[in-house]
């Protein structure tokens, strides 16, 4: 858990302390989608608040750093940096993509909404982009570019025979290493490819069967000082909140980290609520399953009933050698 000096947490006392007045103030990474969906979820909240916004780039560990994903851990690298400006008074609240965010409360601090969520899927982006070949079709040794060990791992239970290399850098970047030829396909995330409204390049879109994403992907969580939350609730969205919080429960329970081979997918469809979560080996070639469902509450107490699934689906996976796995 991050620990912050009394000078921080001064300034966060301070901060909370001084009359709400003039534009919200908030913090972001600076790449173009988190700046992007920062934006998003800014004018949703000032629209809500009366108030204008202002916001504020925090450069993290993780934009700094060029070493792969899996090698940094994945545990904050992109998350710790704004906690603190958050917790220093730089700023009202932050935003976060869910799935590079911790799932331990960090002190002091409180994620007061998980708007309404973007497409789940991961997508293959491949040359030609809609006319281009989707991953079955690809030819054996086909190179394709993932910084996430999940993907690697799911890519080799499906497709054994490619030759999948390490993936840094913004969405342009990425992308360009298959215009340019060095690679002839990448996967990203959907809900960035949309919220860029770069779409075009989405060759397809990957089925959660055989492909379960990031607990928490294709949602922003929005996070304040504790006490605070009122300014950002206002977007808050109960199925993506009861979705996020069982996927996380699954992670959590795990004690495996953002970067670990571990797909989770949750859905509300009326009052109840179903999940599916898989470990994989990181060569593919193990994968283990669990599923199950329960009927919610109709008032608050539908949050724990979620995480509650989320931790029993998680002892399930131990139980059949998850560990061995993560």
């Amino acid at each position: 858990m991050t620990e912050f000096s009394n000078e921080t947490r001064a300034a966060a006392e301070e901060s909370a302390a001084a009359p709400a007045s003039g534009p919200i103030r908030i913090g972001t990474r600076g790449s173009q989608l988190a700046v992007t969906q920062t934006t998003w979820a800014a004018e949703q909240i000032a629209a809500a608040a009366g108030r204008p916004f202002e916001i504020v780039r925090v450069t993290t560990h993780g934009d700094v750093s060029r070493a792969s994903l899996s090698s940094l851990g994945g545990q904050g690298v992109f998350a710790t940096e704004l906690r603190e400006a958050l917790l220093a008074g730089e700023c009202e609240l932050v935003v976060h993509s869910l799935k590079d965010l911790p799932t331990a409360k960090a002190p002091g601090m409180e994620l007061a909404a998980f708007p309404e969520r973007e497409d789940r899927r991961d997508a293959l982006c491949s040359a030609g982009g809609a006319n281009g070949l989707g991953l079955m079709e690809l030819p054996a040794g086909a190179k394709v570019g993932t910084g996430s060990p999940r993907r690697v791992a799911e890519l080799k239970a499906i497709r054994p025979d490619l030759d999948i290399h390490d993936l840094r850098g913004n969405v342009d970047s990425r992308l360009g290493r298959v215009t340019s030829g060095e690679l002839d396909a990448v996967i990203l995330a959907c809900a960035g490819l949309e919220r860029l409204g770069r779409t075009d390049a989405i060759t397809e879109r990957l089925d959660l069967d055989r492909f379960p994403t990031a607990p928490g992907q294709g949602c922003l969580g929005i996070e304040t000082r504790d006490g605070e939350t009122a300014i950002a609730a206002t977007i808050d969205n109960r199925n993506s909140r009861l979705e996020v919080l069982c996927e996380r429960q699954v992670l959590r329970t795990l004690d495996a980290g953002c970067s670990a081979p571990l797909g989770v997918n949750c859905h509300v469809n009326g009052t109840t609520i179903e999940c599916v979560a898989s470990v994989f080996s990181l060569d593919g070639t193990r994968r283990i399953d669990a599923r199950g469902s329960r009927e919610l509450s109709a008032d608050e107490a539908a949050f724990a009933e979620a995480e509650a699934l989320g931790a029993e689906l998680a002892r399930e996976l131990l139980s059949e050698g998850a560990g061995t796995l993560l």
